[in-house]
């Protein structure tokens, strides 16, 4: 299902046990470069940030068990 493929920063942080910072800068960039995440994978709601599993799996390999 869709919806089971996003997820916030918060959350995502908390599956891949990466902290909630090392997410947000990979979607806003980090010391002036370019965000990580493409812009299928992340997206600002508000002032939360939604990552996608398939950005994280990308990003971080797949989630730890």
């Amino acid at each position: 299902m869709l919806i089971d493929e996003v997820m916030t920063a918060a959350e995502a942080a908390k599956r891949w046990h990466v902290g909630v910072s090392t997410i947000r800068q990979a979607c806003t960039g980090y010391k002036g470069g370019p965000p990580r995440f493409s812009r299928e994978e992340t997206r600002q709601a508000g002032s939360t940030w939604l990552v996608t599993v398939a950005g994280m799996e990308r990003l971080y390999g797949p989630e730890p068990k």
